[in-house]
């Protein structure tokens, strides 16, 4: 099931209904409900693939209570790696084994080898399997570096584990974080509730509203830019950075939202990411619960900056050609990754990154200065030709992109009034309503905001 679908607007007031005017009285059938609720709302697209979520769920509970009882500290080093080697198998197979399998037969048959092209699968790639594996993985590695006691609740660990809110498109939640939500009492509050309904309008219309209506004009540009001249292939980047951005920050402040309405405050994972000044404070604002993972989880067991700058720009570099290869089993995501990489590198160098992290991320003072709209306009061209990558079918294709969008620049007679229909109004949102992102546009004008925004919202459903 999708957020933006009929069956999910049906779906969640029975849900909260059942919640807060059935079984108020009980945290453990709140809980149960939450968990049958969240295996409903996954396998409504699927229900086969219940059983890996369920898997998962029971032997990284095992993993954790047993963690918690070994006496040594072997035995427990043991028990982790099983705990990561399990959900990195279970991941590997079903998003990245014909992509290897592939990579493996184009590589030899390149040398003059034949090989057996019939060695891949006709294997569905499970929704969301790339961020409960990495919510399981959090649990056990948290336990063992003594952060978090494992729990003894099994329906309250799974129905962390597969919380729908955020099951099938993040944030990606630390157990310590949500993990002691759903132990303790919740009571309804008013004004929580408000919020979450404005945040899943607000994330709904940037998914249905602007990300879908840009959908078709992204596809049709790069689908066919060998044909366009560079000015419109400038455009279907831009439009593809706004898709993008809409797409994932529009499913994540849904998700927040929807948690909200049921007493829950998950992280924030998107704030203001154009707006920044340089790669590092991107990467502070974007898919920030997935950036975060990868800097506590790889990145400082690597050594973080600790040793030597060396090491340090290694460290850099794994973080995201990995994180690039998380988000798709495709070249192109591994260059986008290596081209961020090389972009973020003179904010570590001269340690930018660390001197905006002391900045206060919500206050939207950056463009007082013509040197500060220069930097958000330069870094938000450099991640646009870093979106090349992530949206070509091939690396050849985003290669052959670039040089027209770059070198064969036109003045574009066509695909303009998106700009004027969908991005400035965006941009307006996003600068002025949202000083904070988990409590949008409090004031007044609120309820003719969300009228508007539910007037195009049902016009595109």
């Amino acid at each position: 099931m999708l957020f933006n679908t009929i069956e999910f607007l049906i779906f969640l007031p029975i849900v909260f209904i059942l919640y807060w005017f059935v079984l108020n009285k009980s945290l453990a059938h709140q809980n149960s409900l939450i968990l049958l609720a969240s295996y409903i709302f996954y396998g409504w697209w699927d229900y086969r693939f219940l059983s890996l979520i369920f898997i998962s769920t029971i032997i990284d509970y095992k993993i954790g209570l047993s963690i918690q009882k070994q006496n040594t500290h072997k035995k427990k080093k043991l028990l982790l790696y099983c705990s990561v080697l399990f959900n990195l198998i279970l991941l590997g197979f079903f998003k990245y084994y014909n992509f290897f399998i592939e990579s493996w037969t184009d590589l030899f048959t390149s040398l003059g080898y034949n090989i057996n092209s019939n060695l891949t699968l006709k294997i569905i790639l499970p929704v969301g399997i790339s961020f409960y594996t990495f919510q399981t993985m959090s649990y056990t590695i948290d336990i063992y570096c003594k952060k978090l006691q494992p729990t003894k609740d099994f329906i309250s660990f799974a129905a962390f584990v597969s919380f729908f809110p955020q099951l099938v498109a993040g944030p990606i939640e630390r157990a310590s974080n949500l993990l002691p939500q759903v132990l303790s009492k919740r009571k309804f509050k008013y004004a929580q509730g408000v919020q979450g309904l404005r945040l899943i309008i607000w994330g709904m219309f940037k998914k249905v509203v602007i990300a879908d209506s840009l959908s078709p004009i992204v596809d049709n540009i790069f689908n066919n830019y060998q044909d366009l001249g560079g000015g419109i292939l400038w455009l279907g980047a831009i439009y593809f950075a706004f898709q993008i951005y809409c797409d994932f920050s529009g499913y994540s402040d849904i998700a927040i939202g929807t948690s909200k309405l049921f007493g829950f405050e998950i992280m924030s994972n998107f704030k203001f990411p154009y707006f920044s000044k340089n790669i590092g404070q991107f990467w502070r604002r974007w898919h920030i619960s997935l950036s975060t993972w990868f800097r506590d989880y790889l990145y400082i067991p690597l050594g973080g900056s600790k040793n030597g700058p060396w090491l340090s720009i290694r460290n850099v570099f794994i973080i995201f050609l990995v994180s690039g290869f998380w988000h798709g089993a495709n070249w192109t995501f591994i260059v986008w990754g290596l081209f961020h990489s090389i972009l973020f590198l003179p904010t570590f160098i001269f340690n930018l990154n660390q001197k905006s992290s002391i900045l206060i991320i919500n206050k939207i003072n950056f463009l007082t200065t013509p040197k500060k709209i220069f930097q958000v306009g330069s870094t938000f061209l450099l991640i646009t030709v870093g979106w090349v990558f992530f949206r070509s079918e091939t690396v050849v294709d985003s290669f052959n992109y670039l040089n027209i969008m770059l070198f064969h620049i036109d003045f574009p007679d066509q695909h303009r009034s998106p700009l004027l229909y969908y991005i400035l109004p965006l941009i307006v949102f996003d600068f002025y309503f949202k000083k904070d992102e988990r409590n949008i546009h409090q004031n007044k004008s609120s309820p003719i905001i969300d009228f508007i925004m539910l007037f195009f919202i049902f016009l595109k459903f």
